[in-house]
């Protein structure tokens, strides 16, 4: 029987407004396994945000810092934990160092369809919206249901996505290696941003700001060339 109640609306309220429960013993075992739960925990809080609202939080909270959406969503889950669930423990495996697949466990609650950009992308919110934390919990909450929308890019005719993308790495297959060459390539239009991912048009009124994009973009360029120099394998 389930007897916690999940405050998704005070979770919401601080921008962590993508929500999704996982039943720990209905997960594949795979899954399961990998995440090496303990034997009180019984669930598996998936949370993201979806739109321009978080970004806005965190600019409020004047959280600073290197990864201040990695430290607001932090502090965000332990308050809301302490005032609404203050009989219930919780772990955080992401943000973390816990290998987690977070792909893997979006498709299961119906959060993403692969797109040609090699961004997840939902007939609602489009590609603007993404993972924040992941959670094992005691609490009994109710499971979630799996979101079921169709993929927006397969009755996508004009492809505007794959025009706009200046490396011509988009398509079927996806050309990574061409998307990396061109985001360090000096004075690149894909280093702070992507074409691609901005021509689509699904889901365009939830695009996030120019000072989020940025931001984000900016935090996965040192990791590229890390990886340039020295690639795996």
């Amino acid at each position: 029987m389930n007897d916690a109640v999940f405050p998704g609306d005070h979770f919401a309220a601080t921008g962590l407004n993508h929500q999704h429960i996982f039943a720990l013993a209905d997960l594949p075992a795979d899954l399961r396994t990998g995440l090496q739960p303990q034997p009180d925990e019984q669930r598996l809080i998936l949370l993201g945000h979806a739109g321009r609202q978080l970004w806005d939080c965190v600019q409020a909270a004047g959280t600073g810092g290197q990864h201040p959406i990695d430290d607001y969503c932090r502090q965000t889950i332990a308050r809301l934990f302490a005032e609404h669930l203050p009989g219930h423990r919780y772990r955080l495996l992401y943000p973390g160092k816990a290998p987690v697949n977070l792909q893997a466990l979006g498709k299961l609650a119906g959060w993403h369809h692969t797109s040609p950009f090699m961004v997840g992308i939902d007939a609602k919110w489009g590609s603007w919206f993404a993972y924040r934390a992941l959670i094992l919990c005691t609490a009994d909450f109710l499971p979630t249901p799996a979101i079921e929308r169709r993929n927006p890019c397969l009755s996508c005719h004009s492809q505007p996505c794959i025009a706009a993308c200046p490396a011509e790495a988009a398509g079927d297959p996806f050309r990574l290696d061409r998307c990396i060459d061109e985001r360090l390539r000096p004075g690149s239009p894909c280093a702070y941003g992507c074409p691609a991912r901005n021509a689509c048009p699904v889901g365009a009124k939830h695009r996030y700001a120019e000072t989020q994009i940025r931001h984000s973009y900016a935090q996965s360029l040192p990791m590229l060339h890390r990886w340039r120099q020295s690639p795996p394998g």
